[in-house]
């Protein structure tokens, strides 16, 4: 594990593996294990995987206090500049894919592709704001059934009716392990006060936004909405629910490894 420091926080990040720069970045409440640890061994083959934790996840420290989108950015790109990657590919998860466009709006001079999976743009409709309220007076007042919820809306059906109950509470247990309770409930209100949609049209990047079809976290009409606001974009559509990292791991590397491998004119 690795720090850095920057804006008054002290940012904990991972590499693993060696080639071109790929930085992951986690979603609401996930750090860079609980995410992606899954995953780095295939990723480190070929690539310098970088992964970052922002503020409210892992060990990253910073003053207590509203989270932006500004400071999100910063800690990735203080991360990835320490791990000595001056330009890397991009993918965000979730709240991760909203930190991951950020960055490439704002720094598109770093950013040689863009990967988002189950992204939004904006988390101030009605319903992700319902969401958000909902989640957030589950952890005030019962945080196992915020965590049997997570389940219920982040896995599509089909796959959480094949678990049995002792897989149902290994899962559950992870949610409520995993998670920093003042960390994912700072997370939580900015998702529900961002709006990146201004930004999207400045993204230069080659970016793949990637719905889940089976999403009722976060549907998956955000994932085609931001495709279509980014210039040239691609979608693609994974049969899951929101939780794709762990539900369709290989499809989900299949359609990363494809596209930032791509060759680019």
């Amino acid at each position: 594990m690795h720090t850095v420091e920057v804006l008054g926080t002290r940012v904990t990040y991972a590499v693993d593996g060696q080639g071109p720069a790929l930085v992951l970045v986690a979603g609401t409440g996930g750090n860079l294990d609980s995410n992606w640890a899954h995953l780095v061994e295939p990723l480190a083959a070929r690539r310098t995987v970088i992964r970052p934790d922002y503020s409210g996840s892992g060990e990253t420290t910073d003053p207590p206090g509203d989270l932006s989108l500004d400071l999100l950015a910063a800690q990735v790109l203080a991360a990835a500049t320490a791990a000595g990657a001056d330009t890397f590919d991009l993918a965000g998860f979730s709240l991760g894919a909203c930190v991951a466009a950020q960055v490439a709006a704002t720094h598109p001079e770093r950013v040689r592709s863009l990967t988002l999976l189950a992204g939004f743009a904006t988390g101030q409709d009605p319903r992700m704001r319902m969401q958000s309220d909902l989640w957030l007076d589950l952890i005030r007042h019962d945080p196992h059934d915020f965590a049997r919820l997570i389940l219920l809306t982040g896995f599509s059906p089909a796959f959480l009716g094949r678990m049995d109950a002792a897989q149902l509470t290994q899962w559950t247990d992870a949610v409520l392990v995993s998670n920093r309770w003042e960390g994912i409930v700072r997370q939580i209100r900015l998702d529900a006060s961002l709006d990146i949609r201004p930004l999207l049209p400045r993204i230069a990047a080659p970016t793949l936004s990637i719905g889940c079809a089976h999403d009722a976290m976060v549907p998956k009409e955000h994932a085609r909405a931001l495709a279509d606001a980014i210039p040239g974009a691609r979608h693609a559509e994974l049969d899951s629910g929101h939780l794709a990292p762990f539900e369709r791991p290989e499809a989900f590397l299949d359609l990363l490894t494809a596209f930032i491998d791509a060759p680019r004119g």
